[in-house]
C-alpha cells in the first residue's frame, strides 16, 4: 500500500469531501480515503497493482473538483 497526499481546489463543504470520498472510495485498490476541504486536500491509501493515481485524478475531476498538482 502506497499513502498520498493531493491537493485539490473547488471544495467548500463537507458534501465536497463525502462526494470525493464516495467516488474515490468506489475505486479498486482504494483502502482508505479522507478529504478535506479547509485544507483543500485527499489522502489516499491504494494499492499501485490495483489501480493507478490517474484513475483517482480522474474520480476527483468528474466530481468538478481540480487536481492541483500531479
Amino acid at each position: 500500500m502506497e499513502r498520498r497526499v493531493i491537493q485539490v481546489s473547488g471544495m467548500s463543504c463537507s458534501h465536497c469531501n463525502e462526494a470525493v470520498k464516495r467516488a474515490v472510495g468506489r475505486l479498486p485498490g482504494i483502502s482508505f480515503v479522507d478529504a478535506d476541504y479547509r485544507e483543500n486536500k485527499v489522502v489516499i491509501e491504494y494499492d499501485p497493482g490495483a489501480t493507478d493515481l490517474e484513475a483517482v485524478y480522474r474520480a476527483i475531476e468528474e466530481e468538478g473538483y481540480q487536481v492541483v498538482a500531479r
